[in-house]
């Protein structure tokens, strides 16, 4: 069985020995291992900083001058596996004094074998120099241990005999000689410079002077340019403001003449309004009632006439239908008649042609009868017509056509009549 030991990160845990009779170490920093009872060995040491103040007194420096030196040292154990062997090897089972009194020995062997080396000077004056001296000559040693210097400084140098004190005063001596001559060639420097900065300061002020004198000349010819430059500014302002005054003067004007030409125009439109108003006054008061009384006789004649007309034309249709009506009476008797007069004709066609003369002439008299039958109950008759010798061709026309008719009704061809053809023919139509 064994147990499970811990560690610190200051710390270093060595653990020697095994299960199985080994002497091999193991280094655990910041962590833990196990160990077997009986059999592993547990051991630690510490990793924390150690603060050292090697002192060597007495110490004859290179010229034979004893003095003391102290110091402080920062020394650790290093923490790599093979350096930390060994610091194991060496201070294994020691305190932490017991580590500390063996580096102190070996810090301070070495800073006497190198006191002995410098002069008083050197180490005085140096310090910084003499302390690295020293850690780079004990670094390798204490190396060798697992040690590492971290820093190493002088603290303290002084002597029994006034060395340093009389090493002191020269410099001291040296130092206000040096600055009582600095504080006369401060002051020779100080009273020349300040003679070069009044010079300067004159010289400045010379040429401030000019240039004030030279800038108030110019100034001067400036107000004059710039007062010559208004003066010539306000004239052309006044010429300008004067000949803007006209133009606008006229444009006034010009406006003016144009509100009289509007009210001209207006005045001129207003009168032909007023005429245009006077004549349609004068049309709806005079001209149109004339022309509505005028329009008012044309249509009552235009009634008249038209009443006449329609009058006229209402008889004449009356009469036309009586006479078609008559005509179609007729019309029914001739054929009748003609019928018989077939039948007759028929019956006299051996007759020669002085018998169908005779029958001819015997009939027409009823044939007239018949005619103007229904004409001897009209008692106008209207032709509407304004020719004047209408009447005469309508005359013509019928009796034209007489004959046609006689044709139609009895068959017989009344052209051939020699006197029917005395009465039909050209020269009796002329005459009628």
């Amino acid at each position: 069985m064994g147990n499970c030991h811990t560690v610190g990160p200051n710390e270093a845990l060595v653990v020697s020995g095994g299960c199985c009779g080994s002497d091999q170490k193991t280094y655990v920093v910041g962590g833990w291992a196990w160990a077997w009872w009986l059999i592993s060995d547990i051991q630690r040491i510490t990793l924390e900083i150690m603060t050292l103040q090697p002192k060597c007194e007495d110490v004859e420096t290179a010229e034979g001058v004893a003095i003391t030196v102290t110091g402080v040292a920062q020394v650790k154990v290093m923490t790599e596996r093979e350096l930390l062997g060994y610091a194991c090897e060496q201070f294994l089972g020691k305190t932490v004094v017991e580590i500390k009194s063996v580096i102190l020995q070996t810090l301070e062997g070495h800073l006497r074998a190198i006191l002995g080396t410098l002069t008083v000077e050197q180490i005085y004056q140096d310090r910084d120099k003499f302390a690295s001296l020293v850690r780079e000559v004990a670094a390798p040693d204490v190396g060798r241990m697992g040690i590492e210097i971290l820093s190493f400084t002088i603290k303290d140098v002084y002597d029994k005999v006034e060395y340093l004190s009389s090493l002191g005063k020269t410099q001291t001596a040296a130092v206000q000689r040096d600055a009582d001559i600095g504080v006369a060639e401060a002051e020779r420097d100080a009273g020349i410079r300040e003679a070069e900065c009044k010079k300067e300061m004159m010289d400045v002020k010379f040429v401030a002077d000019t240039k004030m004198a030279d800038s108030k000349r110019e100034l001067e010819m400036q107000k004059a340019s710039f007062n010559q430059e208004v003066n010539t500014k306000k004239a052309e302002a006044q010429l300008a403001f004067e000949l803007q005054a006209a133009k606008e003067q006229q444009k006034i004007r010009l406006e003016e003449i144009e509100i009289e030409v509007v009210q001209r125009k207006k005045q001129i439109t207003i009168e032909e309004k007023e005429i245009d108003r006077t004549e349609k006054e004068l049309i709806a008061t005079v001209k149109r009632p004339a022309e509505a009384e005028a329009y008012k006789m044309e249509q009552l004649a235009e009634g008249h006439k038209m009443k006449k007309v329609l009058t006229a034309q209402a008889e004449a249709e009356k009469i036309r239908r009586i006479g078609e009506a008559e005509a179609t009476s007729i019309e029914a008797v001739g054929k009748a008649e003609a019928e018989k007069m077939r039948l007759k004709a028929e019956a006299y066609q051996q007759y020669g042609d002085a018998a169908k003369t005779a029958l001819v002439l015997e009939a027409l008299p009823k044939i007239a009868g018949k005619v103007a039958a229904p004409l001897s109950k009209t008692n106008e008759i209207v032709i509407l017509s304004g020719e004047g010798s209408r009447v005469t061709g309508e005359v013509n026309r019928l009796l034209a056509e007489l004959p046609v008719s006689v044709n139609a009704l009895t068959g017989v061809d009344l052209t051939k009549i020699p006197l029917l053809q005395k009465i039909t023919g050209p020269q009796c139509q002329a005459a009628i």
